[in-house]
């Protein structure tokens, strides 16, 4: 007899074997003890079951809330991608059109699994109302810090890099909140730090928020990603770090977006080889056309 138990990382299934011993038991006591005990295999593979389908609805809904995985606009390509450590990811990417703009955020939810997912909607919508009322990143962010400051004590912290793209001047706004920086490789080889902003979210209560201002010329390229690409780690325990982020945003094809992104994550997965995730992994590649 078999049940399905949930693969850690992922929504699929593998299945365990449950031996009985044979040969059956004789006795009416025996008897019913195993009949019990079939009961009881029964409902867990049942209870298995309908724990792996609503693992994945909640993916499901995760990446309904998500923006798909490119994005074109005007001279302008955002490619992003998502790995989940278990299950459902705390990390988030959100792509809007509001009046002509694009807003982007990346958010990374402290903590991992189920206990990060569900506060994912949450803080996708805390963005929106903000975003509704308000053009300016750091209006937002601070708007939102104090929503969550406002909540239960038991509200995660969370980092979030919020942008504001417009694509006829290519300007782009940001804001960071605890967020690591934002590398911007220009099309001369010149690499910039985006880290203007302010604290995690959910941590100050009047927490001060500013906001910056770049110009994506063409070829240029923007990379965002969550610490846990920065903190995965291969078999000696090393991280992949921000040193080798540059070099392999450097050394990876600039012709679009899409071959950005995925250059640096198969050099993470090199990095880490067999070794498991960590953390969740979210990357964002903007690139001008």
């Amino acid at each position: 007899m078999s049940y399905s138990a949930i693969n850690s990382g992922s929504a699929t299934r593998r299945s365990v074997e449950i031996e009985i011993s044979a040969p059956r038991p004789r006795t009416s006591v025996n008897r019913a003890r195993y009949r019990e005990l079939e009961l009881k295999v029964a409902a867990l593979q049942k209870d298995y079951a309908q724990l792996h389908t609503e693992l994945v609805e909640a993916a499901q809904v995760h990446r309904r809330l998500c923006a798909p995985r490119l994005v074109r606009h005007g001279d302008f390509e955002i490619a992003s991608e998502t790995f989940a450590v278990r299950h459902v990811p705390g990390d988030f990417v959100t792509v809007d059109r509001v009046d002509g703009n694009l807003t982007l955020c990346l958010g990374d939810i402290c903590g991992k699994g189920l206990a990060a997912g569900m506060w994912i909607s949450h803080l996708v919508g805390l963005i929106g109302t903000r975003t509704a009322v308000s053009s300016s990143p750091e209006t937002i962010v601070t708007g939102v810090n104090r929503d969550l400051c406002r909540m239960s004590p038991l509200t995660p912290l969370a980092t979030l890099f919020l942008v504001k793209l417009d694509p006829n001047e290519g300007r782009l706004d940001y804001c960071s909140a605890g967020h690591p920086p934002a590398l911007l490789l220009r099309a001369d080889g010149k690499l910039e730090l985006l880290s203007e902003g302010g604290p995690l979210l959910g941590a100050i209560p009047g927490a001060f928020f500013t906001k910056a201002s770049v110009e994506l010329r063409a070829g240029d390229l923007l990379l965002v990603c969550s610490d846990g690409i920065l903190e995965s780690a291969n078999e000696a325990g090393e991280e992949f770090g921000s040193e080798r982020l540059e070099a392999q945003l450097r050394s990876a094809p600039n012709d679009c977006a899409d071959a950005a992104l995925f250059s640096v994550l198969g050099a993470v997965q090199d990095f880490a080889a067999t070794r498991p995730l960590v953390d969740d992994m979210s990357l964002v590649v903007i690139r001008r056309s």
